[in-house]
């Protein structure tokens, strides 16, 4: 729900925005997510909500209560403290070293899923091996999608391209 779907008499369900008195952010959840590796529709099946609420959190100038704050904790497995504001504007590194390394094992685990029976499924079989050795968690990630094509937020996609009868209008008003 935006601000402008609001209804002054809902107010308990509206997302509040503001910025602090010297204009930083409140909460940095879009930006760990992106860094996490982490899709919108991930995080919404995760909260349990749609991805354009998903889509209204992320900005950092929404006042979020610290229950919301929490489910996006679980959701992106690090600690509270990444997706508060902080002095620094950067993430801590060990937040910004797991990041790299989950990214970097969905590609050793897509490479391994794509390369057959040939040396480089053995070389990546290898990586995968060596980084769950580094850090043990990686074991529970899944490789990048590799079906498909992601559209460009120009491309329509196979449903704006279906033809349906005119029946199917005509019918529902008569």
């Amino acid at each position: 729900m935006s601000i402008m779907d609001c209804d002054s008499r809902d107010v308990e369900h509206c997302p509040q925005v503001h910025v602090s008195a010297n204009g930083r952010p409140l909460h940095r959840v879009g930006i760990v997510r992106r860094l996490q590796g982490v899709s919108r529709r991930t995080v919404a099946r995760h909260l349990r909500t749609d991805i354009s609420t998903v889509k209204q959190q992320e900005n950092e100038a929404t006042d979020m209560p610290l229950s919301d704050l929490y489910q996006w904790q679980a959701a992106l497995e690090v600690p509270i403290s990444e997706l508060l504001v902080e002095a620094e504007d950067s993430l801590s590194a060990p937040i910004l070293q797991r990041a790299q390394l989950v990214r970097l094992m969905k590609t050793a685990l897509a490479i391994l899923g794509s390369a057959g029976d040939s040396p480089i499924r053995e070389m990546a079989q290898t990586l995968v091996e060596q980084l769950t050795e580094i850090m043990p968690e990686l074991r529970e990630v899944s490789p990048w999608h590799a079906v498909g094509k992601r559209r460009t937020r120009d491309e329509l996609g196979q449903a704006a391209e279906r033809r349906m009868s005119e029946d199917v209008f005509i019918d529902g008003f008569d």
